[in-house]
């Protein structure tokens, strides 16, 4: 993905099971799907959950296979973030049926749109500011913390 050619408001950058075109975040989040989820919780939420806060509820919920009624929330959250539609399926059945996918393209969708989940909301807020960035790219101006 070209991060200087902006991305069309409304549209996902990536579609749900295009999980392999990031492999190495495929295979991160097939094994351990809590720790990405974390991240994403991280930058979505502005850094106000915490990922391992995220990353323990998600591993708790794991344990007895409920990590969607957790999960759905990020997902609507993002889709608000962007704009983006509750496609191909809803929050819910994308979270409940398809997992690792769901994880794997809201990762790619934080990614593509300049942010990177793995540095936390703290390191992308010091990357934005030596990037010159006053509020943190493609997010709402009421975003900055």
């Amino acid at each position: 993905m070209n991060l200087n050619t902006p991305l069309p408001e409304g549209e996902w950058s990536t579609g749900l099971f295009d999980c392999m075109q990031d492999r190495s975040n495929c295979l991160e989040t097939f094994c351990c799907p809590w720790i990405i989820f974390g991240q994403n919780v991280e930058i979505i939420d502005r850094g106000s959950t915490p990922s391992g806060t995220a990353c323990g509820i998600f591993a708790a919920l794991h344990l007895v296979h409920c990590t969607w009624l957790y999960s759905t929330n990020y997902r609507t959250k993002l889709r608000a973030l962007f704009k983006l539609p509750e496609a191909p399926y809803s929050d819910a059945m994308v979270h409940c049926c398809c997992c690792v996918c769901a994880i794997t393209q809201e990762y790619r969708e934080l990614k593509n749109r300049g942010v990177e989940p793995s540095l936390g909301w703290e390191g992308n807020v010091d990357k934005w500011k030596r990037e010159g960035a006053t509020v943190p790219p493609l997010f709402p101006s009421d975003m900055a913390r």
